[in-house]
């Protein structure tokens, strides 16, 4: 199974903590070597860091950890290859404008003989059935809002809807984003994580590192986090119910729609630092 991560916050964010973490899932603490990816959002444009290769030896993912890149939404990928070869086209998240706006996409699962006919403007440029799922979808938001981007209802009912179309074909957890909100579809299992007042110290799961947010935000200070598994092993992380659309908006959850049903309670903490 690939590894998810997400990251939206009400203030500019850096993800280093939880990317120590997250990028030890990519050939150290799991067997996911097939390529690792990460894209912030900054102000209207992205920062993108794909490679085809593991992220536990990888000396750009040493320099993502190390550079404290300040977001509002992030979303980041590790690889295993399921459909399409290790290549740098087919490392995860995907990039495309819409509306003039970035969206940026990442998949785990396996949608099988998944090849939707795409008549749109957008095309995948890899062989994977992630970006064929991500091309099929703005392709559809594109001809049903030719004009502009519609109210954040109206799109949540559109995303929701194609999540439950490609979903019908196999596994289809998913994290997207244009910006100003993340989307969080679970297909069969995602989690996730609010820290705000009063903030913990966090130990990771996967690294022996702790960090006390309190020394590094303030009261006002909320953040998001998602991921495949829990990261850290001394919070409370909220598990998303299969089948679950979620938007995150400001680092919280927004019911745009579809009521939410979680199997755990919400946990503590929060960044600058998350």
């Amino acid at each position: 199974m690939c590894q998810l991560l997400g990251m939206n916050c009400n203030v500019p964010t850096d993800i280093c903590f939880s990317f120590a973490g997250f990028r030890a899932r990519g050939g150290l603490t799991d067997h996911h070597r097939d390529g690792w990816g990460i894209a912030f959002f900054e102000g209207r444009g992205v920062r993108a860091f794909l490679e085809p290769c593991a992220s536990a030896d990888s000396p750009l993912s040493d320099l993502v950890q190390r550079y404290p890149i300040h977001s509002l939404n992030v979303i980041a990928h590790i690889r295993k290859a399921t459909q399409g070869a290790v290549r740098l086209e087919n490392t995860h998240p995907f990039q495309r404008e819409l509306w003039g706006r970035y969206w940026i996409f990442a998949h785990n699962g396996n949608l099988c003989d998944y090849r939707p006919e795409l008549s749109g403007r957008f095309r995948p440029v890899g062989s994977t059935d992630s970006e064929h799922a991500f091309c099929h979808i703005l392709n559809v938001l594109a001809r049903r809002f030719p004009e502009a981007a519609p109210a954040p209802r109206d799109l949540y009912a559109a995303l929701r809807e194609l999540a439950i179309e490609i979903g019908s074909h196999g596994e289809f957890n998913f994290l997207l984003s244009d910006g100003d909100r993340l989307y969080a579809h679970c297909s069969s299992r995602l989690v996730y994580v609010i820290r705000q007042t009063p903030f913990p110290v966090a130990h990771l799961a996967d690294e022996d590192i702790a960090i006390d947010f309190n020394r590094l935000t303030t009261p006002d200070d909320r953040v998001a986090v998602i991921a495949t598994t829990p990261l850290t092993d001394n919070e409370t992380w909220t598990s998303l119910t299969p089948g679950t659309l979620q938007a995150f908006h400001l680092g919280a959850p927004e019911n745009l729609g579809e009521s939410t049903t979680v199997s755990a309670a919400i946990g503590t903490g929060l960044p600058h630092c998350a």
